[in-house]
């Protein structure tokens, strides 16, 4: 077994604190990586709060994790020792159900995704550590490559908020010619502008907040529409080919629903606390759809990571200590990030 350390919420809504614990051995077809740099997601906030349930404690969050490899399986084949690695949201699946096999391991059908932290390890019945700590060891099939010419901390973000956004556009073919609406600028909101923008839609941000408009143009948006303006919302109604809602805060769902011209989609991506209402005919008028989406599979997430390195494409971050967690926490509740916090793993020697 492999000592390492860790923050953890030793019990829902109590604040991260210094854990020890112990990691697996390496296994044949595992990787060991020193973990440089993770990214701090909001729903870390919601499961160390125990807000969705089913909550495994000791917890350690963390799923956008970048670092080294340390040491490799016999039977490893796609990684060496010294290579860049990352680890998304998920560590195991199925693997064989019909999710697994087209390469959609987040929807696995049979025992479910097993998430990077918060769920249980397939070989040990252990429960699976995040990347708040020091290590970790995960099957090379659910580790990704990643470009040593982009900065690691930047790149953790990529691991959820850069494949929550990516897998969509890809799935609804975006592209040149598409008018792309993105509800929402914080985590997932910056990193869906910058994506969409690459690959060539036109892109506005819909915003309650003015002073965000240099911002959202300076990550690549075309146009900027205040949400609470009427006149401005007057001219985006029935506009956009696809709105990518990233909200987690109740809405007037209808409101912008009505901004998609006939036959476009809206996709969801956060995850309001009440089911938001909306009327039948916002819909049934134009043949519009409202879709679901959630993060990517190992293939299509390798192919983000590889996409944002030919197009330098990394996230906007505040890097923090680790012992600054908590209060990273409070911050990110009243949006004061620009636009996601990433722990310097390196901190947390200093730590006792």
């Amino acid at each position: 077994m492999l000592p390492t350390k860790a923050y953890a919420a030793p019990a829902a809504s109590v604040p991260l604190a210094p854990f020890d614990f112990e990691r697996r051995d390496v296994g044949a077809h595992d990787v060991l990586i020193d973990i440089q740099f993770c990214g701090v997601c909001h729903s870390d906030l919601h499961q160390v709060r125990d807000e969705w349930g089913a909550g495994v404690f000791p917890m350690v969050p963390g799923h956008e994790i970048v670092g080294r490899v340390t040491q490799v399986g016999a039977a490893v084949q796609n990684f060496k020792v010294g290579d860049v690695a990352g680890v998304g949201c998920m560590v195991d699946s199925c693997r064989t159900c019909p999710s697994c096999l087209d390469g959609l391991e987040q929807y696995c059908e049979t025992t479910g995704m097993v998430g990077t932290y918060g769920g249980r390890e397939k070989q040990t019945g252990r429960p699976t550590y995040g990347g708040y700590s020091s290590q970790i060891v995960v099957d090379e099939k659910y580790t990704l490559k990643v470009s040593d010419q982009l900065d690691p901390a930047r790149v953790a973000p990529l691991l959820c908020a850069g494949i929550t956004t990516y897998s969509p556009l890809r799935q609804w073919q975006v592209g040149p010619g598409h008018r792309v609406g993105v509800m929402g600028l914080g985590g997932l909101g910056h990193m869906a502008v910058k994506l969409a923008a690459a690959m060539g839609a036109e892109v506005t941000v819909l915003s309650t907040s003015p002073g965000k408009e240099a911002d959202a143009r300076a990550l690549g948006a075309h146009k900027f529409i205040v949400t609470k303006d009427e006149a401005q919302l007057k001219s985006v109604g029935t506009y956009f080919d696809f709105i990518l809602n990233t909200v987690s805060a109740p809405l007037d769902m209808g409101l912008y629903v009505n901004l998609l011209r006939r036959d476009g989609t809206m996709i969801l991506l956060g995850v309001p606390p009440e089911a938001p209402q909306l009327h039948a005919f916002a819909l049934i008028g134009k043949r519009r759809r409202i879709a679901g989406s959630l993060i990517g599979g190992i293939a299509e997430t390798q192919e983000m990571l590889d996409f944002c390195a030919e197009h330098n494409i990394m996230s906007d971050i505040e890097l923090i200590d680790i012992k600054d967690i908590n209060e990273a926490y409070e911050r990110m509740l009243k949006g004061d990030v620009k636009y996601r916090f990433v722990i310097d793993l390196a901190t947390l020697d200093n730590q006792s």
